[in-house]
């Protein structure tokens, strides 16, 4: 019998001839088949979607600092000490700026748009330019080039809200912005505690709204007002009327060109901004952030994604969430570090769409009551079983890739389910960011897969420059916030009373580091309670570190929610202003992160409902009165006086429900 090594001395390789004349037997359709099979192989592996590569092991995001009471910080610093800037040339928001304008080599900066008109831009150097002439014309009229000079800006997202802000920065100011919904009583407040005599608005309406309270010796500190529209001379006189100049924003631009002054740069520990705070009672609070404090946040996020997305002068911003607001500034602030270009939405949030593919941007934050509408508008489309039925296989493939850390917008089902979605929004959408509300694990995976960009969540608050944790990118799981920015530290406290305890990985956020603010406007009391001896930030919410090192919201430490839009909502309060309608023994009003409105349980009181329904002509017994569809609409007509009776209701009361006991 032949043994095995003998075996192999029959076999042999085939050699290159032998395979080129069997390839000359093949039919050619066979050759033809191998062909094609060898290209499309070879365009599959040239083109196959690949996994954005993580800045970090996603199963360790942060680390726990030695030490520090359980304080963990990112994996991403190279030490225990928070990051404070990104750039060495980058300190100050000015020095962003700058450099904005140096690597845009004078590219376009800010643009608008008229309806129905493309949008019209300003360069880099146009908008230094202009800025340079506010701030000048504001040290013509006799203000200081320091970090406690307070500039008021009353406007909606515009240019000028910007070339105002760069114009104070220029020369060491310090801004405090104003918006609609503090309500009136709230700005004579602001106004009056930061001692505001001069104060930007966009509109004569707003200008009016401040002129009253200056009749009224309510701000009797208001001594001018700069209009970016035009206005009549109706409002010039009244203002005359009561000592306060009015003077177009125009004018100003003139006078400070006419009177060039040399720029006088902050340094990073330099005041920028005085950032009111909606509150959930009382007064808002002066937050007090600096230079530093921004710029850290700013590079944190950079730090975060440059492996995946870093800005350049291609790239565009959509600015329609309020400038008012840190989150707005923070994003805007990054765009303009790298030369970007920022474009503004006409000022109503119906034409926002329209905005967008006008627009084409590139990056998009959002806030989770914006996400939930584009869900329901999409689910609502999805009208038939079959539609329901593709959308939902179509997004459980997508939802499948993002597991394995695949974003892209060029598969099959883009092109055939997902494509009209992503050209709403212009098209070419690479970077999304949400914040200022939790968002549904539902909504936020849906629309990762439906947008095919990269899609981030963060979470912080003003008090913190914005961002304090930031989802990385790779990890496209929903259900937490990720872990701490490189600018922060972060640690959870005992709060025994609610039986979440750090040993467990479960208390009350606290943040410590570069982004964290100095304190509120002269108000020590507030300060103290918000940040403790040692520096720690007091967030007042309720986190989970999860096995990953991740962090996750779970609870608030006050009896106070927050809603879709990013309202604070202290329901006690509102359930005892409703208790004072004659008809009304009890309410009960609760609300929902994940939703855009309160929903309230009322109780009609036994002893006058009854007077109460016979003086507008309804008789019948306690429960018959209940039942009554009359009685509950004009219930429900009392609930909505009162809110308009009550400015400091944060949330439209047209929306809710309201069930009646």
């Amino acid at each position: 019998m032949m043994q095995a090594h003998e075996l192999f001395q029959y076999f042999r390789l085939p050699e290159l001839l032998d395979f080129r004349q069997y390839v000359r037997t093949l039919p050619t359709n066979t050759l033809m088949g191998f062909g094609a099979f060898a290209a499309l192989t070879t365009f599959w592996y040239a083109t196959r979607p690949r996994a954005l590569k993580p800045p970090c092991d996603l199963a360790m995001q942060s680390v726990e600092v030695p030490g520090s009471d359980g304080a963990r910080r990112s994996t991403l610093l190279d030490s225990d000490e928070p990051l404070v800037y990104f750039y060495d040339d980058v300190r100050t928001l000015y020095e962003g700026f700058q450099r904005g304008l140096h690597v845009s080599n004078n590219g376009p900066c800010l643009g608008s748009r008229k309806p129905d008109q493309p949008y019209e831009w300003l360069s880099y150097k146009q908008v230094e330019d202009m800025a340079e002439c506010v701030g000048s014309a504001l040290l013509h009229k006799g203000f200081k080039a320091a970090p406690d000079q307070f500039i008021g800006i009353f406007a909606q997202n515009r240019p000028e809200w910007v070339i105002i802000e760069q114009g104070c920065f220029t020369y060491s100011m310090v801004i405090v912005p104003l918006y609609d919904t503090l309500g009136t009583e709230a700005i004579t407040y602001i106004i009056n505690k930061a001692e505001l005599s001069l104060v930007f608005v966009d509109k004569p309406e707003k200008a009016n709204l401040l002129l009253e309270g200056v009749e009224n010796k309510l701000i009797p500190c208001l001594k001018t007002i700069v209009l970016m529209d035009s206005y009549g001379s109706d409002l010039l006189e009244r203002g005359k009327k009561c000592g306060v100049e009015i003077i177009s924003m125009k004018a100003m631009e003139d006078l400070g060109r006419a009177n060039r002054q040399k720029p006088k740069p902050p340094v990073p520990e330099d005041l920028a901004v005085i950032c009111f705070t909606s509150g959930t009672t009382g007064n808002p609070k002066g937050a007090m952030i600096t230079h530093r404090n921004v710029v850290s946040d700013c590079s944190a996020f950079v730090k975060m994604t440059e492996n995946t997305f870093i800005p350049t002068s291609d790239d565009t911003l959509i600015s329609f969430l309020p400038l008012a607001h840190m989150f707005e500034r923070v994003v805007e602030c990054v765009m303009l570090c790298h030369g970007a270009k920022i474009g503004f939405f006409q000022g109503d949030i119906r034409l926002l769409m329209d905005d967008l593919k006008a627009l084409q941007p590139t990056i998009f934050p959002v806030v989770p009551r914006l996400l939930n509408r584009m869900f329901d508008r999409i689910f609502g489309q999805a009208n038939t079983t079959l539609k329901r039925w593709l959308l939902d296989f179509a997004s459980k493939r997508k939802e499948a890739e993002l597991r394995s850390g695949i974003i892209r917008n060029n598969s099959l089902w883009d092109k055939l389910i997902f494509h009209k979605i992503q050209s709403s929004l212009g098209g070419k959408v690479r970077l999304m960011i949400t914040g200022a509300a939790p968002v549904s694990a539902t909504v936020l995976t849906f629309l990762r897969a439906a947008l095919g960009c990269q899609f981030y969540e963060g979470y912080g608050q003003t008090e913190c420059t914005a961002g304090c944790c930031l989802t990385v990118a790779g990890d496209w799981t929903a259900g937490h916030v990720g872990p701490p920015m490189p600018c922060s530290i972060i640690k959870l406290v005992d709060v025994e009373e609610m039986n979440y305890l750090a040993a467990k990985g479960e208390g009350e956020v606290c943040v410590k580091g570069s982004n964290v603010f100095q304190g509120y406007l002269k108000d020590p009391v507030k300060t103290a309670e918000a940040l403790d001896k040692d520096g720690w930030l007091h967030t007042g919410d309720i986190g989970k570190w999860l096995p990953n090192g991740t962090l996750k919201i779970i609870d608030r430490k006050k009896h106070i929610f927050k809603l879709a839009q990013g309202e604070y909502i202290a329901p006690e309060k509102i359930e005892n202003i409703y208790q004072r309608s004659e008809p009304i023994a009890q309410v009960f009003v609760h609300g929902e992160s994940l939703q855009a409105f309160l929903i309230a349980i009322v109780v009609p009181d036994v002893e006058t409902l009854g007077t109460w329904a016979q003086k507008r002509g309804i008789v019948g017994s306690f429960e018959e009165l209940c039942r009554n569809k009359d009685v509950k609409f004009r219930l429900w007509h009392i609930l909505c006086l009162v809110k308009l009776q009550n400015s400091f209701l944060l949330v439209s009361l047209s929306a809710s429900t309201a069930c009646f006991a």
